[in-house]
Parts: C-alpha cells; structure tokens; sequence
C-alpha cells in the first residue's frame, strides 16, 4: 500500500461522486492505494457509493468534528505511510498523484506537497500563500485591501508564476499529500495531524507550520494539477453584513484569533 486518499464529506454527495470517479480514471502508474471517505455527520445517504465501490471504506462520524477533526478520523485509519488529505469538491488530473507521491520519495527534506490548483474553467487558483500577518483579514474582506494591494497581492504569492516548484509558508488544504509518520532527524516520530481546536479554516496553514517547526518543507508542485471547485463561503457576504447574518465568517475570525494565539505574531 503506498497511499491512503483520505476525503470528508458534508453534505456533498454528488461532488464526492465526481472526485471519486476522477481518481478511478487517473493515471495510476504502479500507484496503490485505498480510499477511505469520512462521513462528517452530514446526513447523506452513502450506501449507493460503497454498493459501487464495494473497497471504499467509509467512516461515519456520529457528529460534525469539522474538517481538520474528520480528516484526523481518516488519518488514523489509514494504512498506508503517506497519506493524501483531498475536499469532495476536487478532480484529479492524469498522474497528479503519482507526481505528488514521487516527489515526497525522492526529496525526504520535504514533508507536505500539493499541486496547481485550477478553478473548472482553466484559470489559476492561488493555492499557495505566504504566512498570514493579524491584519490580513480586514485587507480580504473589506475595501481596505485596495489601498493595501501589495500587501495583499504578497500573502496570495500573485508575485509569483506558479509554474515552478518551489517551497512555500503554506498551502490551500484542498489536496496535500504528506507522511502520516516520520521519523525527523533528532530521532523524534512526527506524527502530523490537524489541530482540533479549529473547527474550519487555518487548519491548513496551523498544519504547515508543523511541518516547518520540525524542519520539514512545504513544496508547490505544479506539475500535478488539480481542479477544485472552489466556494470562498466565509466572504459570500460583504464584510458588514457577515458579522451579523453569517456563521461561517465568525468560524473564520473564531480561527484566525485561535492561530495567533497559537503561534504569535512570527512569520
């Protein structure tokens, strides 16, 4: 077993099918790997997809854990030394997993890998960011982020082509693919798992800043592609009206003060 392909579900069925079809039909390259989707207490019906996939295994979480907390239920579970953490709402393309996979192989530096993300119509999805600084919220959500663009053009890395591999502070964590254990160099095991004091969103770049805390790199790799069908719902209300109407704009700001409680103010 080289993979365990970890997905959590909300209420996403018929995404879900269409990332589950697009991972039979890539180019598997000698690749094996099992699939393992966590149902987050979302109330769909999943029996139709284990009847179609009989080697799927599916993990029904009696409450929501939220996405870091869901994704742990997989990791644990998991079989496989490397794990792949991937949202319902993605597509795989051609040898994208093979990539991500070889590279972790043959670069032991390197601890957490993801690829090019591309929104359905072909364009570029900034996946890849900079380490977020207290203010960067106010400069995303509000009219303060024009007169601050460059500020704001840095943490999204527009500064840079994304067709290159590079290292970076932090990817999206819509596709990352990273060891479910290593042993690091002082002899400690890391054991990378998300934290679950958040519930949604920074569990991302909190997972990032393990790996670079234990000196392991973060790596954009953009030749792996991926299609994620991306919804920035936390921002679908303008900022003035989502402190009052919008749940998930204060899941937002409930994470983003947990983060820097965590980890300061460093970048």
């Amino acid at each position: 077993m080289d993979l365990s392909i970890i997905i959590v579900n909300y209420k996403n069925k018929a995404k879900l099918i269409n990332c589950l079809e697009s991972i039979f039909q890539a180019e598997p390259g000698g690749l094996v790997y099992e699939i393992i989707v966590v149902d987050n207490a979302s109330g769909d019906d999943l029996s139709d997809i284990q009847t179609r996939w009989p080697n799927i295994k599916i993990i029904a979480s009696p409450k929501n854990l939220g996405m870091g907390g869901g994704n742990n239920l997989g990791i644990n579970a998991a079989s496989a030394p490397f794990v792949l953490v991937l949202n319902p709402d993605t597509v795989i393309k051609d040898k994208a997993l093979v990539i991500l996979l070889n590279y972790l192989k043959n670069n032991p530096e390197t601890g957490l890998i993801g690829p090019k993300l591309l929104y359905p119509d072909g364009s570029l999805q900034y996946s890849c960011s900079r380490w977020p600084r207290f203010f960067m919220p106010f400069l995303r959500r509000t009219s303060l982020g024009k007169y601050f663009k460059e500020a704001r053009d840095s943490f999204t890395m527009n500064d840079f082509d994304h067709n290159s591999i590079v290292p970076v502070d932090w990817l999206m964590g819509s596709c990352l693919m990273f060891y479910k254990e290593i042993r690091l160099v002082d002899g400690r095991i890391f054991r990378p798992r998300f934290d679950k004091r958040y519930f949604m969103y920074f569990e991302d770049t909190d997972l990032a800043r393990q790996f670079w805390s234990n000196g392991l790199k973060v790596v954009y790799n953009p030749e792996a592609v991926v299609i994620h069908d991306h919804q920035r719902q936390s921002a679908r209300y303008p900022w003035y009206l989502a402190l009052f109407v919008d749940k998930l704009a204060w899941r937002h700001i409930n994470s983003w003060l947990k983060y820097f409680a965590k980890w300061g103010f460093k970048n």
